[in-house]
């Protein structure tokens, strides 16, 4: 048998005690493998085997007539093919297996040079070669995604995201826990403006780990969105715009209906926005959006002018504090990439 190109062993390595002596090799091969099925193939019997056949026999007193030696030794010798058979089947497997983890290095490597295209070809040779490995289609789905084109929704760029969801989808059936492909999904949906979907894996993610913050992040910006989208919508029909601080000059029955579609959107936004910060203090995007949370809140106070008031107060307390906190993080950042080292200012 051949040797496998990736592995370099011989294709089958069977133990001593099954392997056909030569005889029985040759008449095998003679018989021609590749080109006879296996069951009719009837197996080659040497005279040493059917003399120590009747040995046996004659030790246990279980002689049998002259002609039935073949037909009672048939079974072990299929039993032999089938052990072979199997090895090979075995190492075949294996074979592919390291073939399967070349295609997937190749992948990865295409992928960090931004050739998503040549990236999607391996990983998807990958999944052909060995089914069973756990990053392959994790990585074909996350390739597939990178052409995805965010805010469109043609049907050709709407197919491309479904088709990457349906991988992701094939690997959370393996493990409903994958975290990866949960935010995968979220990220998918929310880039092809299918909000309610994306809010819905975001909090898929947050089932398996509640302290993640930017899945809890995330459904804050999407209520913040769809509550915004809301405002804009109802002030436009009566021919006004977004002031930011209440729009306290709009008529009372659009706020009255501003109100009623938004309220469970806020409320919810400053839910995650808060459940964010809890678990990442200095989110400064979280802040923000906290900011921009508030000024919707106050559209929903709009009976109570000493809420209104308060709400803006706040609105403005948590820019503040996203300010601040992003010019810290970005500080940490220089920091770390200059290896901790403090340059010194041009003053110095």
């Amino acid at each position: 048998m051949g040797a496998c190109g990736l592995c370099g062993n011989d294709a089958v390595k069977m133990p001593q005690s099954v392997l056909l002596g030569e005889a029985d090799r040759g008449k095998l091969n003679r018989a021609g493998r590749a080109e006879r099925d296996f069951r009719n193939l009837e197996p080659a019997e040497s005279e040493g085997e059917r003399r120590r056949l009747k040995e046996f026999q004659a030790r246990e007193g279980k002689a049998r007539p002259e002609g039935e030696e073949t037909k009672m030794n048939r079974p072990a010798r299929i039993t032999v093919f089938a052990v072979l058979l199997s090895g090979l089947m075995l190492s075949m497997s294996g074979c592919n297996k390291l073939k399967a983890r070349d295609q997937l290095n190749k992948g990865v490597d295409s992928y960090k040079a931004g050739k998503y295209e040549e990236a999607i070809g391996h990983f998807q040779k990958a999944t052909e070669l060995d089914p069973t490995l756990p990053m392959a289609k994790s990585y074909l789905a996350t390739a597939i995604s990178q052409n995805v084109v965010p805010g469109l929704d043609t049907p050709a760029n709407l197919k491309t995201a479904q088709q990457a969801i349906g991988i992701f989808e094939q690997v959370l059936a393996r493990e409903p826990n994958d975290i990866n492909s949960l935010k995968q999904i979220a990220g998918i949906y929310f880039s092809v403006k299918r909000l309610d979907d994306a809010k819905e894996w975001q909090k898929k993610v947050l089932a398996v780990d509640p302290k993640d913050p930017e899945a809890a992040y995330t459904i804050g910006v999407i209520d913040w969105t769809e509550a915004d989208e809301n405002v804009l919508k109802e002030l436009q029909s009566v021919g006004l715009n977004d002031d930011g601080e209440g729009n306290l000059k709009a008529p009372k029955k659009i706020m009255a209906k501003i109100k009623e579609e938004n309220t469970a959107l806020v409320d919810e936004a400053r839910q995650y926005l808060n459940q964010a910060l809890a678990n990442r203090p200095n989110y400064d995007a979280a802040m923000a959006y906290m900011n921009l949370v508030y000024r919707r809140k106050a559209d929903l106070d709009y009976e109570d002018s000493a809420a209104v008031k308060d709400d803006l107060a706040q609105a403005e307390d948590w820019r503040t504090k996203a300010m601040g906190a992003r010019k810290e993080n970005e500080e940490k950042k220089l920091k770390s990439a200059a290896g901790g080292v403090t340059m010194p200012s041009s003053s110095e």
